[in-house]
């Protein structure tokens, strides 16, 4: 829970990681190149005192996670989104059974989105089914950038991408999140672009796109997108990270987005360990649209609330959130 000037902000950071980038789990020169792409978006965007040391980033492991988002981070709830990369890694990039173990250990803390890969035909819409009896989740995370043997990319709207989507809607599980934004090195720029997002929003109305890193630097296609579509919503993972190095950027992002789409479909991410929550969180509070910005409105404290937490705890109706900080309650109570 984060309070300032007597207001309290219910934290969901919707976009954080478990990996291991160490060199005794690379594959190949790409993972390296992966994991040291991470750590410049890292170096580059955070406050000196926020740069961790190259090789604390490339594994951290979970006591740190439950201390950086937790015990200092003000988060109350925070979101898994798993990166497979299994060309790249030897185990995976991301970690699951020390997910899973600090999911046991930390009852209604943290949630554990599932990954697929739909290149992986009937074997892995098996497991998909197989997986989702034995753990229930209702979101997934998805690279369409990700290599898989000679293909280096795929696109939501692929025959056997939509095979997967039709399971999900079967399964219920309703929040697909998909890495739409800046490209990382090894992996191709246009396999992430967003134009699919459209094609699978129209068609699945039961599912929630979640396009993480808002398309950046495709923002103004996204945009467009997410206004027609009123299930495409847009994590801020990558984006807020400029609140710091280049904050007017980031009016101008905050302020398309508001926009365009609106208050309800905007979420916070850390996208923990690239950035930590705590300072992301106390600038966010903190920000405001520059007053010579005028095509932009204010900020207001229950738009910051629906950002930080809120929005995500209506996607994952899990999630709960204490009585009197939905903004609707606040506002009646007259806070």
């Amino acid at each position: 829970m984060y309070e300032k000037n007597g207001e309290k902000y219910f934290i969901v950071d919707s976009h954080v990681h478990l990996w291991d980038g160490r060199e005794s789990n690379l594959r190949n020169i790409h993972g390296k190149q992966f994991i040291d792409c991470f750590y410049d978006y890292h170096r580059n965007l955070s406050p000196e005192s926020e740069v961790w040391d190259y090789d604390e980033y490339t594994y951290y492991g979970g006591q740190r996670l439950m201390k950086d988002l937790f015990d200092d981070g003000y988060v109350d709830h925070a979101i898994f989104q798993p990166t497979i990369l299994r060309d790249f890694y030897v185990n995976g990039f991301s970690q699951y059974r020390e997910i899973e173990d600090l999911i046991a250990a930390n009852p209604g803390k943290l949630t554990h989105n599932y990954a697929y890969d739909p290149r992986d035909g009937e074997d892995g819409l098996a497991k998909l089914r197989d997986d989702h009896a034995r753990h229930g989740f209702t979101g997934v995370k998805l690279y369409t950038a990700e290599w898989h043997g000679d293909s280096r990319g795929y696109t939501l709207d692929d025959p056997w991408s939509r095979r997967y989507l039709d399971a999900c809607a079967d399964l219920g599980v309703t929040n697909v999140h998909v890495h739409k934004g800046p490209t990382i090195r090894p992996l191709d720029r246009d396999a992430f672009d967003v134009a699919d997002i459209d094609k699978v929003a129209t068609d699945y109305l039961d599912l929630n796109f979640i396009v993480e890193h808002v398309g950046l630097p495709r923002l103004e296609d996204f945009c467009w997108i997410a206004t027609q579509e009123s299930n495409v919503y847009g994590g801020l993972a990558v984006a807020i990270p400029f609140i710091h190095t280049r904050p007017r950027y980031f009016a101008q992002i905050i302020g398309e987005l508001m926009y365009w789409i609106g208050e309800d479909k905007i979420l916070f991410s850390s996208d923990y360990a690239l950035w930590t929550p705590r300072w992301l969180i106390e600038k966010f509070v903190d920000f405001q649209i520059p007053e010579d910005m005028t095509e932009y409105a204010p900020l207001t404290t229950d738009q910051k609330r629906k950002i930080l937490g809120l929005n995500a705890a209506t996607l994952y109706p899990h999630i709960e959130v204490p009585a009197g900080l939905r903004v609707a309650e606040s506002v009646a109570a007259g806070v």
